[in-house]
């Protein structure tokens, strides 16, 4: 389990930074507008005739504007609301991407014909890591072995 845990981490680094910042992004664009949309209409009920699709047309137009009206109009309850909902609905999509990047096994990050599978140099009782005959990065079949050094190789060839 700790294998998936990692590799979608390692997946997803990049991705970490990209989200966060689409999330500040969206906060400031989205979250502060309506919310504040919310909190004019309502007082709007009190004062006058302002209903929630003016002052969200209004909000939307000037998104930092809407922003900085947060807190000189004492809208920080209706928006700290708002976020935690948004922020927890966010999460849930975060995580489902997350949990569907993971490896599905051990070895899916690892290159097929690679020396990856091996630990602490266990390949080196049969291969050379000098000289020989090139099988992958710092593996070589050594040519002065006794012995069989046929070499197998699997895949394919294309002849055009």
């Amino acid at each position: 389990m700790n294998y998936k845990i990692q590799g979608a981490i390692k997946r997803n680094k990049k991705t970490f930074i990209i989200c966060a910042i689409l999330w500040v992004f969206l906060t400031i664009v989205f979250v502060s507008p309506v919310s504040l949309s919310i909190f004019q209409a309502k007082q709007g009920a009190k004062l006058g005739n302002i209903t929630i699709f003016q002052a969200i047309g209004e909000n939307f137009m000037h998104p930092f504007v809407s922003f900085g009206k947060i807190f000189e109009q004492g809208a920080v309850g209706d928006f700290t609301s708002f976020l935690v909902g948004f922020t927890i609905f966010y999460l849930i999509f975060f995580f489902i991407g997350f949990v569907k990047s993971a490896p599905k096994n051990e070895y899916s990050d690892i290159e097929h014909g690679s020396s990856d599978w091996s630990q602490r140099g266990e390949q080196y009782e049969i291969l050379n890591k000098n000289k020989g005959i090139i099988l992958a990065e710092n593996n070589y079949l050594p040519v002065d072995k006794r012995g069989n050094v046929n070499v197998l190789v699997v895949g394919r060839i294309r002849f055009w």
